[in-house]
């Protein structure tokens, strides 16, 4: 290659890894070259959903069914349609490794339930669900799991088109189905639609993220122990049920993101991928290394050519058959590395040098290039913490090509500090520091808490700061300093993560006013209960809770955020760190803002450098009165900004405020 790649451009630092990282730019390539000579573009190599599985063809009133098996002995077709004869049913062996079985259109109906029956390369028998089954469906009385033929009589009709590039900057509500209702059941996509997505629209949130889709035999997983890839949970309902979702989210202009498990694959046989045709090494490593000692699943084999066809056809079917508008891809991190990222990361070493997967990062290009090439203006947002170079550039800029990274420490510093340290103890150089430290031109997703942090053994931000005072003192009619204390820097916390954060927001449904206590999903351990996975939306929606003043200013917090276009303007600019008074103020997208971290000083004209002349207005308190405050600034107050750029405020103890700049007439 003649000129350096940008990314190594743009990052001098990455000069002694320029070789590494052109020789992923030429994998890359080289990879596409040939899979052009093969399939002529990307998108149709991606097409093994269409050709494996279980499929009617209509033109020649067919059933089509094939699976790749390449060393099991024999496969068979069982099921409903033949009364779970093993033996009747045979499918032939293709070069290819690829079984095949064509069955008249009478012997298959919809609704039926089937498996295969797979000898083994081992002389194993097994009852296996296929792999690019559409629909799995579990038991109600055996708990066990069937494949379902999916061939309805009509295709779902959407009603809305949607362009997920009409979104800007992602403001990303986190969400999962199953406990999106306050019933202590497994609520459905359905309803889910019908009364979450209208709150999702009221708070302002133009994207939601939905969890736990990918069909997995334990709810307890939270998703991430997928077991048929191509099927939507059926715990939830239907695909259409899904689709209608979807389509009345677009309805509403919200994007939604498929938060996408190709990390690792649950471990069941019964269920799942793992020894499908008794070889040990089909879709994952063989021996230790298809093993993830932390998650106990099984790791993929990201350098066989099937594999990365099987997954590469998987983020297709979603993106095609479901309209999803992009992905939160997770555990990429425990992707990128041998050492599954369980370890410390301390230089660029760690990056190129012989731990980093270089099978995984070629499958993670092209399944990023994949998405934008079906889906220009798709959101592709990586869950790392290793802090990858390049993760969110172009592949042919030397990166992966992601469009958003999770900025994962942010929430981690805030649970840190709130389990250590005292309030009076906080350094503003350091929460400076945690909050504007990403890299340049790779653009950020913040957040202050996600379902990682609400999950049982944790707390959310909330309880943290409340804790069993929210069980009695939550009334606004009853005041209590714990709790006073707790909202105040709630609302901190998240405005000054969104404000210097990045250049996204997430949010785990509930937790914008505070949704108390944690997850925790039906077990043994607590009576198979659903009464910690639900949302108690009755909380928020009883004026007289105070819960109801921290969705408020939630929702005043994003509507600035979107009406300032503030997560698309450049990163924040430090205008003055006064450590005596625990003062920071911050310039981002012509916006000012000024925290105050002190317990207990106000400060009447704190003088602060204006980033312009003029006269401000202030356009977001959180000491606002209606949003929990003390209402203790006057918002009809204007701040002229004097001959030597300063304007003088009236700066509240533990809280925070928004300036802007009010348009003088041309």
């Amino acid at each position: 290659m003649t000129e350096r790649p940008k990314l190594v451009a743009d990052d001098p630092w990455l000069e002694p890894y320029q070789t590494a990282i052109e020789r992923r730019m030429e994998r890359c390539a080289n990879e596409l070259a040939a899979i052009k000579r093969h399939a002529r573009t990307l998108a149709a190599h991606a097409t093994g959903h269409k050709f494996a599985g279980i499929h009617f063809h209509a033109p020649t009133r067919e059933w089509t069914i094939r699976e790749w098996a390449p060393l099991a002995q024999a496969v068979f077709l069982t099921g409903d349609f033949n009364g779970w004869n093993r033996e009747t049913h045979p499918l032939e062996l293709l070069p290819s490794g690829v079984w095949q079985l064509n069955l008249p259109a009478a012997a298959l109906e919809h609704g039926q339930l089937v498996k295969l029956h797979v000898v083994g390369a081992d002389g194993s028998r097994r009852d296996r669900i296929p792999a690019c089954i559409r629909r799995a469906v579990q038991d109600p009385v055996t708990h066990d799991y069937s494949g379902q033929i999916w061939n309805p009589p009509q295709s779902y009709l959407w009603k809305h088109e949607f362009d997920p590039a009409s979104i800007g900057a992602p403001l990303i509500y986190e969400a999962h189905v199953g406990m999106g209702g306050e019933e202590p059941r497994v609520h459905t996509y359905r309803e889910f639609a019908e009364t979450v997505l209208p709150r999702v629209k009221t708070a302002g949130y133009n994207m939601v993220q939905l969890m736990a889709v990918q069909e997995h035999p334990y709810y307890g997983s939270f998703g991430y122990h997928v077991s048929s890839f191509f099927a939507a949970c059926s715990r939830f309902g239907t695909p259409e049920d899904l689709k209608h979702l979807i389509d009345t989210a677009h309805g509403m202009g919200i994007a939604v993101l498929l938060d996408i498990v190709h990390s690792h694959a649950v471990k069941n046989m019964a269920e799942g991928l793992n020894d499908f045709d008794g070889s040990g090494h089909q879709y994952f490593h063989s021996g230790g290394r298809g093993e993830h000692p932390d998650w106990d699943s099984k790791c993929f084999d990201y350098g066989r050519v099937e594999v990365r066809q099987f997954l590469l056809s998987n983020v297709r079917y979603w993106l095609e058959e479901f309209r999803f508008d992009g992905f939160r891809f997770d555990g990429v991190t425990s992707m990128l590395y041998h050492s599954r990222g369980n370890k410390a990361f301390g230089s660029y070493d760690d990056y190129f040098g012989p731990d980093a997967d270089e099978d995984a990062v070629l499958y993670l290009q092209l399944a990023t290039q994949l998405a934008k090439d079906l889906k220009p203006g798709v959101i592709l947002v990586a869950e790392d913490m290793s802090g990858m170079p390049g993760l969110c550039r172009p592949h042919e800029e030397g990166g992966i090509g992601f469009t958003h990274r999770l900025g994962m420490g942010i929430p981690d510093y805030w649970i840190k500090l709130l389990k250590h340290s005292r309030d009076e103890d906080w350094d503003l150089d350091a929460m400076w520091h945690t909050l504007v430290n990403r890299r340049h031109g790779e653009a950020t997703i913040a957040y202050a808490e996600s379902h990682d942090q609400a999950l049982v053994g944790d707390k959310t931000l909330a309880f943290w700061l409340m804790d069993q005072a929210m069980y009695w003192h939550m009334g606004k009619e009853d005041p209590h300093p714990v709790v006073e204390r707790g909202i105040a820097m709630h609302k901190m916390i998240r405005l000054v993560t969104l404000a210097l954060g990045g250049e996204g927001w997430l949010n785990f449904m509930g937790n914008e006013f505070g949704h108390p206590e944690w997850l925790d999903f039906p077990r043994e351990g607590n009576g198979w209960s659903f009464l910690y996975c639900r949302r108690q939306w009755s909380l928020v929606d009883n004026p007289d809770l105070k819960y109801h003043w921290l969705a408020g200013f939630d929702r005043a917090m994003i509507d600035c955020a979107r009406q300032s276009d503030l997560l698309a303007a450049p990163a924040a600019r430090s205008i003055h760190h006064d450590h005596g008074s625990k003062i920071l103020v911050a310039e981002r997208g012509g916006l000012l803002f000024v925290f105050n971290f002190s317990v207990s000083d106000s400060i009447f004209g704190y003088p602060v450098r204006a980033p312009g002349a003029g006269i401000w207005r202030l356009v977001l308190d959180t000491d606002d009165i209606d949003i929990g405050g003390h209402g203790r600034i006057d918002p009809a107050v204007r701040y002229p900004v004097d001959e030597d750029g300063i304007m003088r405020i009236y700066s509240p103890s533990r809280s925070g405020q928004v300036f802007a700049r009010i348009p003088q007439p041309s």
